[in-house]
């Protein structure tokens, strides 16, 4: 089956549409998935940004806020709730993620773009990690002191310098086997469409 690697930043707005709509889209074209959350904060830092450039800026910033009221009401998502910090602070939902299992991810990921875009919620508290778990049916004392340790840390940093690695430079990005990258929610359908037929 054709593969397609998602790469996710838990931060990112347009990574929320995303993950939103990637499944079943995926299934659709016979494409399997591969979920990578990742950091953009040390590829930002790389290229001379100490924020994100929605802050760096504000047009632009302004812009991206409306464009998602749009396309949450597009996607028939709950009304889009800015964050009341931009951007959240995403490691320990990245080091969660990666504490599950590949099947576990999907569904953990969502669940956090929830309630960071959806339900104003502060996906750097334990509080909200523990609750989202809970829901989920998983063990959050076992799953947060798993992401805490070397092996979830290292892979978390492996996967930042791997995207960096292939050019990525934002989020999402869609990397095709052949290694074609595509850039933004909106290369979605492209990035599906050459998954399938390379």
């Amino acid at each position: 089956m054709p593969r397609l690697d998602f790469w996710y930043e838990f931060a990112s707005t347009y990574s929320y549409l995303a993950a939103m709509r990637i499944e079943p889209m995926a299934k659709a074209a016979g494409v399997e998935l591969a979920w990578r959350p990742f950091l953009l904060g040390p590829i930002f830092k790389a290229q001379g940004m100490e924020t994100s450039p929605f802050n760096l800026y504000p047009l632009k910033g302004k812009y991206m806020w409306r464009d998602m009221e749009r396309w949450c009401e597009l996607l028939k998502l709950p009304k889009f709730t800015p964050p009341k910090s931009f951007p959240a602070h995403a490691l320990l939902a990245s080091r969660v993620a990666l504490a599950l299992d590949d099947a576990a991810r999907p569904d953990f990921t969502r669940a956090v773009y929830r309630a960071e875009f959806a339900e104003g919620k502060d996906i750097a508290d334990p509080a909200t990690m523990h609750e989202i778990l809970k829901k989920l049916g998983r063990d959050p004392a076992a799953t947060m002191a798993k992401s805490g340790e070397p092996p979830v840390k290292d892979k978390l940093r492996a996967n930042t310098d791997e995207a960096a690695k292939r050019g990525i430079f934002g989020a999402p990005n869609f990397v095709a086997a052949d290694g074609e990258l595509f850039w933004g929610n909106d290369r979605l359908e492209q990035a599906l469409a050459w998954a399938a037929k390379h």
